[in-house]
């Protein structure tokens, strides 16, 4: 049983799933931390149960980064051989093919932002304080954070944010993209419930396909890119959700369709 990560649903947020941080005081990210975030992303997949996912550390913090405890006395050997490890570990949200949202409360810093990086939304409070300060400890953000953190807010607001290791609050978060929504601390956890919640009866095999289409297609050029979303979308006709949907829409108008998820 995991003692730090767990998946869980509820019955009053049929279709969510939530992966929930909680190793107090601050849940730093240690190697158990990283497996165990890793094992729920992967059971995320599988379950049909879930359409979409929130990733949550509770009220007080996301988490604030990386068990610097751990890290401390490990060599480049050492480390050479896990870094890997630990980009798929704290990127993990990132390869769930299904909508996912951060909820941010308090600190997302280091690790714990890369986690939130990894997610399709974020929806921060506005206690919240961002940011990537590896650099303060000799190092750089070392699980995705150099990359994923470019391409969402730019390779310059990326470069100020890692050269300093500042921390910004939810405003400045929000004014640059870095998050999507901000909302009172009491507030994240119900409105990414909510966020997530109105994919519960979507054509969850159309929205895997439209991920894959945008992730894929920004690592490489546009005719590339448009290849890719011409095989996914002529792959989606041979799905059922095509079918019924069409269907629907031809019979009862636009949005009415109850899809399978196949």
């Amino acid at each position: 049983m995991p003692e730090f990560v767990t998946l869980e649903t509820s019955d009053a947020h049929p279709g969510v799933g939530t992966i929930l941080l909680n190793r107090p005081p601050m849940n730093a990210l240690s190697r158990q931390v990283q497996t165990e975030l890793l094992a729920a992303a992967e059971e995320a997949t599988l379950r049909d149960d879930i359409k979409a996912v929130v990733v949550y550390g509770g009220p007080k913090v996301l988490a604030a980064g990386a068990d610097i405890k751990e890290m401390n006395d490990m060599t480049y050997a050492e480390m050479a051989k896990i870094a890997g490890r630990l980009q798929d570990s704290l990127g993990a949200i990132a390869e769930i093919p299904k909508p996912t949202v951060a909820a941010i409360t308090g600190y997302a810093l280091g690790g714990g932002l890369e986690v939130a990086l990894g997610a399709d939304r974020r929806i921060a409070g506005d206690n919240a304080k961002l940011g990537v300060p590896e650099v303060l400890l000799g190092v750089i953000p070392g699980g995705g954070g150099t990359q994923r953190l470019a391409r969402l807010v730019g390779a310059a607001k990326a470069k100020d944010l890692i050269y300093t290791g500042r921390f910004i609050d939810a405003a400045e978060a929000l004014s640059i993209g870095l998050v999507d929504e901000v909302v009172a601390p009491d507030e994240v956890y119900n409105a990414a419930l909510a966020w997530a919640g109105q994919f519960r009866n979507a054509a969850s095999v159309a929205l895997a396909a439209a991920k894959k289409a945008v992730d894929q297609g920004l690592g490489v050029d546009l005719d590339t890119g448009l290849k890719i979303e011409a095989q996914l979308f002529a792959a989606l006709f041979a799905t059922e959700d095509r079918r019924i949907g069409m269907r629907s829409f031809i019979d009862n108008g636009p949005g009415k369709a109850e899809f399978l998820g196949k």
